[in-house]
């Protein structure tokens, strides 16, 4: 399995959906909560050059957030995702 890490807050709703699906997928996943660790924001800041959350990364790929990964559900590409470590398909 690869390496799921969401980068979140509990009173987001976006966050509260992401993981709500990756849950119903069965996929594991880190959860950062940047709303009690400054050094975690600063690290999602720097690797996905955004500020806003969740930002979902899939070992190294860089999902994006909550509507990047509905959209690769949808396009039924995130499971190809999971499948591959991370590889881009």
């Amino acid at each position: 399995m690869p390496n799921v890490v969401m980068y979140c807050t509990p009173y987001c709703p976006y966050c509260v959906r992401a993981k709500i699906l990756l849950t119903n997928k069965g996929v594991e996943f880190t959860e950062h909560r940047i709303d009690v660790d400054g050094a975690l924001r600063a690290e999602m800041e720097q690797r996905s050059g955004r500020t806003s959350v969740p930002q979902i990364f899939i070992d190294d790929f860089h999902v994006g957030g909550c509507d990047e990964l509905f959209a690769l559900e949808a396009s039924s590409q995130l499971d190809g995702y999971l499948e591959h470590s991370g590889d881009k398909v």
